[in-house]
């Protein structure tokens, strides 16, 4: 009991002291400490706010800054992704229009037009005789009488007294050679229009071919461009002579193609016998550190194996040798005391296989190799199947065809027309594959004699066509109906036919050139022919124009 009336006082008391009224003056102030309070606050309040503000501008700041990059990159991608796309279509637009190019040029039959305007003498092209004086029968008969039939026999003596030295003269250069490390040289060949009793224009030219082969134990192996390994259009019509030894596969020793032990050895081949040195390959006539035959290389060598012949055999004879021609192999000349002289090409070929088709390096007097790809590639020559073609197809002609005379006749008119206006790159092998593929296409009735002047427009107009269409396929190569009493390789009458105006696709001034002579000898046909048959021979040259 006392102890609880004692809590109730000590509250009292407690209450009473703590009372507000007791501290007037220290309570009195609480009011504005209160609104200082506040109104700091409200301020803190506003610099929370504007500082938020500020905060949120410069994040907006950011993320429009961060906005604009990304836009920026975006359209950057967007603009490469459309630089490439772009650069995709011009490349792809520019090979569509060489495409196209190539085959308008080389198989659309169209109107060709020059960009100079010269539109004229193109639009003779398919009415090139409208408006030509043909000669007829009795002036072609009489022109070809006293211009062309007297050169026979001229031809006849010049090919045996050519031939008759060329083989004295190879007969020396065997004797001087070493038999062991030198070529083997064989017997010569006659070849071309000499040979085929269809050339008329002096100077005449004897063009022989000398096969030769690689001393013992080597052996050349070809390879042409329709073997199976793919070649490059402008390798075409050419081949390769790899010098290899005849004991050699073909396919190689399998000892080339596995890792031997070391106490493993290839009873074939030796270590010794596999690896030649660069000077062994060159001393075979090689181009450097290969196995392929050298066409320079060759050249070389033939031209100082006929200088060497030549000094030993130079005392039998009352004329002078030389070379007429530096970069052709055997371009010889024979100058006679007299004054006159003759001129023969001695040519060293490579056999293909067991064939008559050779690999040949150099053409004198054309522009066949013009345009040789290396000096280890050889072209490929099928003039003794030409020449036994003509042979065997004039057995069948009625007597005295005209298959030669018009070949004849069309080789003058081109000559002199190219001594008028300059050479151009139509040459008389193309004239001559002209008659080749007439002769196959007309029947043997066709080339009687009286018939000379309809097979003579038919060359004209067969030549015209070619020129047009920029097509004149070899006679030979894609032709699966040579006669078969020829022997003539398979492998070639199955290959892609060879158009011999392909270098005139792309090369628009030869090809205006081309087609230009050939409508100028057109029109100057008759001028030309009535000149050479009156029998005194003018001094002038009146009707033929000049350019």
């Amino acid at each position: 009991m006392p102890v609880g009336l004692f809590r109730v006082c000590l509250l009292v008391i407690t209450a009473i002291v703590n009372h507000p009224l007791f501290f007037p003056k220290e309570n009195g102030t609480v009011p504005e400490n209160t609104e200082e309070i506040i109104q700091k606050m409200k301020e803190r309040e506003e610099s929370l706010r504007l500082e938020q503000l500020r905060l949120e501008q410069e994040i907006a700041d950011q993320e429009a800054t961060q906005k604009a990059l990304e836009k920026a990159a975006v359209v950057v991608e967007e603009s490469k992704e459309e630089k490439v796309r772009w650069d995709m279509w011009t490349a792809l637009s520019m090979v569509i229009f060489l495409l196209i190019e190539l085959w308008r040029q080389d198989f659309q039959e169209g109107n060709w037009q020059d960009i100079g305007g010269e539109e004229d003498d193109m639009a003779v092209l398919g009415k090139a005789f409208k408006g030509v004086a043909f000669p007829d029968k009795a002036v072609l008969g009489s022109f070809y009488e006293k211009r062309i039939l007297g050169t026979t026999g001229d031809m006849a003596r010049m090919r045996e007294m050519v031939e008759g030295f060329a083989d004295d003269l190879l007969e020396a250069l065997r004797s001087v050679c070493n038999r062991d490390a030198d070529m083997e040289v064989e017997d010569c060949m006659g070849v071309g229009s000499m040979y085929e009793n269809w050339r008329v224009r002096k100077p005449f030219v004897c063009d022989l071919i000398v096969p030769f082969a690689p001393p013992e134990p080597y052996c050349f192996r070809c390879q042409t461009w329709c073997s199976g390994d793919s070649f490059p259009p402008d390798e075409q019509g050419y081949g390769t002579i790899k010098v290899c030894r005849a004991d050699e596969d073909v396919m190689g020793c399998i000892c080339d193609k596995t890792k031997l032990g070391e106490d493993m050895l290839c009873l074939l081949h030796s270590q010794v016998s596999s690896t030649r040195p660069s000077s062994e390959m060159e001393d075979l006539l090689c181009f450097k550190n290969t196995q392929y035959l050298d066409a320079d290389q060759v050249m070389k060598w033939f031209q100082i194996a006929i200088t060497k012949a030549w000094n030993r055999i130079s005392h039998k004879y009352e004329f002078d040798l030389s070379f007429s021609l530096l970069d052709s192999p055997g371009a010889l000349k024979i100058k006679f005391k007299s004054g006159k002289s003759i001129a023969f090409n001695l040519t060293p070929v490579v056999q293909y296989e067991n064939s008559d088709v050779y690999f040949i390096s150099h053409f004198p007097r054309t522009s066949l190799a013009a345009d040789i790809p290396s000096s280890t590639h050889w072209f490929l020559t099928f003039a003794v199947y030409e020449r036994r073609f003509i042979q065997l197809v004039s057995k069948t002609l009625p007597a005295n065809a005209c298959h030669v005379s018009c070949l004849q006749i069309l080789s003058f008119l081109h000559g002199k027309q190219c001594s008028l206006t300059g050479p151009s790159g139509l040459t008389n092998y193309h004239l001559k594959t002209v008659l080749l593929h007439l002769l196959q296409a007309r029947p043997s009735q066709d080339w009687a004699p009286e018939k000379l002047e309809a097979r003579l427009q038919d060359m004209l107009k067969f030549l015209e066509k070619c020129l047009h269409e920029k097509k004149l396929y070899h006679f030979f190569i894609g032709n699966e109906h040579v006669p078969a009493e020829l022997g003539f390789p398979i492998i070639f009458q199955r290959a892609e036919p060879l158009n011999l105006f392909r270098p005139f696709v792309l090369r628009r001034d030869i090809y205006r050139k081309m087609v230009d002579t050939f409508h100028e000898m057109l029109r100057n046909m008759s001028a030309l022919i009535n000149e050479y048959t009156v029998h005194t021979p003018l001094a002038h040259t009146n009707g033929i124009r000049k350019e």
